[in-house]
């Protein structure tokens, strides 16, 4: 089971005031949701769901940041994408009517919105504004999974790490000084992301640094040869 985070009621915040795209909602459905929603706080390393629990509820992340990963062989994950404000998340599994085949945790402490599944389901029949946000969602999260597929499977190492260094800076953007990725990451993370073992992240993170591609701070990295990284993700 996933663990408990610290909750309050909305009702101060509602969820098409967080995120303008629910505003397709009418004054009915604002009241459901009102009514069966909460917002869900979740410290730094907490779960929100596991791979194989059945879902209760339909998400979007309001501030923080998640990562989305199957629990693999040999206590090995693998990350399959990390989530930002305003994505949505654990729909899938609802709507599938289903159980989740991932899991969720929070990298840094995180914000969710919660509406309960039965209210998320009766609403999306009946509010074709609504559905169509969903499926517009689902058909992004597709088509990143399809290319992130190939990357994971045909690319070396180097292009690998190179790719994820990139991802997250497209994701979560740059620090003030427009070179460090706004993500600390562990290196076991960066590994889970990249498809690799933490040993051989090391190495090509210390052999980028020594090449003048990236900056290595703690768990801070700044790209300082970006037209590089880009070279060694595009060739693998």
């Amino acid at each position: 089971m996933s663990t408990i985070g610290k909750f309050t009621k909305t009702g101060t915040t509602p969820i098409w005031e967080i995120d303008e795209q629910w505003q397709v909602l009418t004054a009915e459905e604002r009241e459901q949701v009102n009514a069966h929603s909460r917002i869900v706080t979740f410290k730094r390393g907490e779960i929100l769901y596991h791979e194989g629990d059945a879902p209760n509820y339909m998400m979007m992340l309001v501030s923080g940041k998640l990562k989305v990963y199957k629990e693999g062989v040999s206590n090995r994950n693998q990350i399959i994408r990390m989530l930002k404000p305003y994505d949505l998340f654990g729909y899938r599994s609802v709507i599938a009517q289903g159980i989740h085949n991932t899991s969720v945790s929070a990298v840094e402490t995180s914000t969710v919105y919660q509406i309960e599944k039965d209210v998320f389901l009766r609403i999306l029949r009946q509010n074709s504004a609504l559905c169509f946000l969903f499926v517009s969602a689902l058909a992004h999260d597709l088509g990143n999974s399809d290319t992130r597929s190939v990357s994971l499977t045909q690319k070396h190492i180097r292009g690998r790490l190179a790719e994820s260094l990139l991802y997250l800076k497209n994701n979560y953007g740059l620090d003030e000084d427009q070179a460090t990725i706004s993500m600390y990451l562990s290196r076991e993370d960066i590994a889970n992301l990249s498809n690799m073992t933490t040993s051989n992240a090391i190495r090509t993170l210390t052999a980028f640094a020594e090449e003048g591609i990236i900056g290595i701070d703690g768990r801070k990295i700044k790209i300082l040869d970006l037209e590089q990284l880009v070279r060694i993700s595009r060739l693998g």
